[in-house]
């Protein structure tokens, strides 16, 4: 090859080079500020600033992937409603769902990037040229920040369900069912769960269940019977085929004891019995739970399933990363004091405040906690009443918007705050479960004080077992009657003023709406 012949065909490759930028330069504004406009297009619609910049064919390809993205997330958000809570649940797709949020960022960013590249004036002053570059990085800082946010939230929900829902394999329970992963609920009619309020704070010796409510669910319905048991129970009984019946077969009780035995009250049970009696339950993570799992439901005559333990410090976290809860407070309501007598006591001290009464109170953290423990100068089943209650507003504050605006606090109070022994393998269905809970009828057990438990020494456990099996049985529809040809003899009623509902009689169940309603003649004794 000649000399001549070499450079004639190194000066062509340019020319096709050059024959091109003329059509890429008829799609460039002329403009620093309408290339800015629809570069700021391009970050809301991916792909159109493609399109807009000549390359055509590269655009609709990223369009119709962005649209088939979002017809997808719509898609599987209106009609997969269990593969998106299966995806909630399993840590190992959330590590995958973080790192396809990081990804997806990333090309976000690099289409912005580039489709400014293709619409900036091909001639810039460096006024535009640092114009421009300054806007698209605020674009691209508007599209990271999200994106970090939504990683990091994944990364927090992963975290959570992999450090308090741990699967079968990794945890041990004497008590925890065995049920079909494939369908936990279907030779399950109803579930039972014990939640357990421990105090362990600073100046207390051991950790005491102050809080003990059952929680019997309707698989199918979601209604739900709250029953909550008396701290200072005493004779709290056991299985008679588990170990703890053989070491007490008349009850949790000491026979040559004193009629009062503050160490024998329930509250008791989940520091003491461990202590005393080690492994005897065989392998568990957590054999003061599970202890108060068979006492309490020996007490009413449940199987409880599971349970939900709950450190009050951390309760109070929870509360101020949703923002609060509402209330009714019927009556005063003290913060702190201490009788300095009976377990778990410190000095004798009056309380620091009340908590005023008043409706749709809306308390943070602290005051809420105070809510539901405050208990110097009121009675034990009013204290109750208002556990019950904070429940019942937790679950009413718990809006999707306040969940996904505080999710990371809420995740990071959760780890510190909760044990189970819930298995993670059926964690989705309990979600699903969770979410006909939200919806569905939540009622009180009154287990009939007067009654059945005057005092704590010696609760009538048989009668408690009565009512809680009427107050849980499926509600039977009416029969029709048969029409009668005779007219009717009775008269018309003029409408009134609305009723007010009347608390029902002792023993009777009580929708939980109107129990945490206001009602200003309440005492609290």
């Amino acid at each position: 090859m000649t000399r001549s012949t070499r450079a004639a065909g190194r000066r062509s490759a340019p020319r096709a080079n050059r024959s091109r930028q003329p059509a890429q330069r008829a799609f460039r504004t002329r403009t620093v500020s309408k290339a800015l406009g629809l570069t700021l297009l391009s970050a809301l619609i991916p792909g159109l600033g493609f399109v807009m910049g000549g390359r055509k064919k590269l655009g609709a390809f990223v369009i119709t992937l962005y649209a088939g993205l979002l017809l997808l997330a719509a898609y599987v958000a209106l009609t997969q409603r269990g593969a998106i809570v299966d995806l909630a649940v399993d840590p190992s797709r959330l590590l995958l769902a973080t790192g396809g949020v990081l990804v997806m960022g990333f090309i976000w960013i690099c289409i912005v990037v580039s489709s400014h590249k293709l619409l900036r004036p091909i001639s810039l002053t460096s006024v535009g040229r640092f114009t421009g570059s300054a806007f698209v990085g605020l674009l691209c800082f508007g599209i990271a920040v999200p994106t970090t946010f939504a990683a990091q939230t994944v990364m927090a929900q992963r975290d959570l369900v992999g450090s308090v829902f741990k699967s079968e394999k990794d945890s041990k329970s004497a008590t925890r069912p065995n049920v079909d992963k494939k369908d936990p609920w279907a030779k399950k009619p109803r579930l039972n769960i014990v939640l357990l309020g421990a105090d362990d704070g600073v100046g207390r010796e051991g950790t005491r269940t102050d809080t003990v409510i059952v929680a019997s669910i309707d698989t199918k319905t979601g209604d739900t019977a709250l029953i909550s048991l008396s701290r200072n129970w005493m004779r709290m009984p056991f299985p008679e085929d588990s170990p703890l019946h053989e070491k007490y077969p008349d009850g949790y009780y000491d026979p040559s004891g004193p009629a009062e035995q503050p160490e024998y009250y329930l509250d008791s049970m989940y520091d003491n019995i461990p202590k005393k009696y080690p492994g005897l339950l065989g392998p568990t993570d957590n054999m003061g739970a599970d202890v108060l799992k068979l006492s309490a439901g020996a007490a009413l005559g449940l199987d409880i399933d599971y349970y939900m333990q709950v450190n009050l410090k951390g309760f109070e976290q929870i509360i101020d990363a949703l923002g609060g809860i509402t209330v009714n407070i019927n009556y005063k309501v003290p913060i702190g004091g201490d009788y300095g007598a009976g377990p778990g006591s410190n000095t004798a001290r009056k309380p620091s405040g009340y908590l005023q009464p008043g409706p749709n109170q809306k308390l943070n953290g602290h005051d809420a906690l105070w809510f539901a423990r405050g208990r110097y100068g009121l009675s034990d089943p009013s204290r109750q009443e208002r556990q019950r209650c904070t429940i019942h507003a937790l679950v009413n504050s718990a809006s999707p918007a306040a969940l996904v605006t505080s999710y990371n606090q809420i995740a990071a109070a959760g780890k510190q705050l909760l044990r189970t022994d819930i298995p993670g393998d059926i964690l989705g269905d309990f979600i699903e479960l969770g979410l006909k809970v939200k919806n569905a009828n939540v009622t009180n057990v009154d287990l009939d004080k007067s009654k059945n438990f005057p005092t704590g020494q010696n609760p009538n456990y048989e009668a408690m077992r009565e009512l809680v099996q009427k107050a849980i049985q499926p509600k039977t529809k009416p029969v029709a009657s048969t029409p009668s040809n005779k007219p009717s003899t009775s008269t018309t009623k003029k409408p009134g003023k609305k009723p007010t509902t009347a608390k029902p009689p002792a023993g009777q169940p009580q929708n939980l709406a109107d129990a945490c309603a206001y009602d200003p003649t309440q005492t609290g004794n």
